[in-house]
């Protein structure tokens, strides 16, 4: 379930393991729902759609303090009415657990 994930907190990578692959990935997937997903058993990614540019940015921002508060970043797009966030875990090149945990807190940052 995506609340139970947005309740945990993400933890730091510190490389060394190997990315979530096959099962592990859409069993999280599946928990997140909403709209994610999986490309190339590499990133997450998932577009918002909102009714102009601040309420994207205003979004933005409030994952971007997510994102510090959990010192774990996304790459975020912004643009007219809509926000593309994409998230890896960069020190191991793919997905971990606590990507999904961004993702589920993003979704709630709505």
């Amino acid at each position: 379930m995506a609340s139970e994930l947005a309740a945990q907190q993400c933890v730091p990578c510190r490389g060394g393991v190997p990315p979530l692959t096959g099962k592990e990935l859409t069993a999280l997937l599946e928990k997140l729902g909403g709209g994610w997903s999986i490309a190339g058993e590499h990133h997450l990614e998932k577009e918002y759609k909102f009714k102009n540019f601040r309420e994207a940015l205003d979004f933005t921002n409030r994952v971007g303090e997510i994102a510090e508060a959990q010192a774990h970043h996304p790459d975020i797009y912004l643009a007219w009415g809509k926000v593309k966030i994409t998230l890896w875990t960069h020190k191991i090149d793919g997905l971990t657990e606590s990507d999904f945990v961004l993702a589920a807190k993003a979704d709630a940052a709505l």
